[in-house]
């Protein structure tokens, strides 16, 4: 029988690996699916949180289990540690990259318009100094702009969301946060040699959509997908939409 083909799910900031339990629960057999926990999240809660170690995770991942042809799944944060993985170790282990409503430089500027929503690097700042004054505060915002609609989603609730980001250490999500503040990973984009599925939701807060389409007209076999019913979360959001479109992009590499 053929190997199953291996599926590796990362998390958002202040997420955790089983935020992915009821879309894996949800996809057909022959795929062998992972959702590990990053540095400074769920059972890695003591790890020091960087862009680089979370690399490190999914490097001694894939080859702990000798991982190879895998597709790669990145929600937000999950996405910039794909690229950091990437940038360090290469693609030979993966075969497509699917990013979920994630760019690669935060900070907006006038010839950068594809960051956090109306963010420069200023509110970046000003977004920093909140986290650190008003961490419960800022909790309630991110539980909000994670969904398109202010409930949350069928599966995951805003308050199953506000609860998770309460459940982290604040100290370490403002180091994880600052490291994606700081990264620009636009010239990983275009050199990536796997195939790069962008998807976002139509609904989104958090990134426009002007971000998956420049992503996917940067890496060489870009593509894009808009998600119209989801925001900032749509394998939350439309799980059986989502489901379907990563089994379409796994089986077409």
């Amino acid at each position: 029988m053929p190997r199953p083909r291996p599926v590796v799910l990362l998390h958002g900031w202040t997420m955790r690996g089983a935020i992915f339990d009821n879309l894996i629960a949800g996809l057909p057999d022959g795929f062998d699916c992972h959702a590990p926990d990053l540095p400074g999240h769920g059972d890695q809660a003591a790890a020091e949180p960087s862009l680089a170690a979370a690399a490190q995770t999914l490097s001694a991942l894939l080859e702990a289990r000798d991982l190879n042809d895998v597709v790669l799944v990145g929600w937000s944060m999950g996405a910039a540690v794909a690229w950091r993985y990437i940038e360090r170790f290469g693609a030979s282990r993966i075969a497509g990259l699917m990013t979920v409503d994630m760019s690669p430089k935060l900070a907006c500027e006038p010839d950068w318009p594809h960051g956090l929503i109306g963010q420069g690097e200023d509110d970046l700042s000003l977004t920093t100094q909140r986290m650190i004054a008003d961490w419960r505060g800022m909790a309630e915002a991110i539980a909000t702009t994670m969904f398109g609609q202010r409930d949350g989603a069928p599966g995951y609730s805003r308050q199953a969301a506000l609860n998770q980001i309460l459940a982290n250490d604040p100290g370490k999500m403002i180091t994880m946060w600052n490291a994606l503040a700081g990264m620009d990973k636009r010239p990983v984009i275009a050199r990536l040699t796997c195939p790069l599925l962008a998807a976002c939701g139509a609904l989104s807060r958090v990134y426009p959509g002007s971000t998956a389409q420049w992503l996917a007209a940067t890496a060489p076999r870009g593509q894009m997908h808009v998600f119209e019913a989801s925001g900032h979360s749509p394998h939350l959001e439309e799980p059986e939409a989502f489901a379907a479109r990563l089994v379409e992009f796994a089986n077409a590499l």
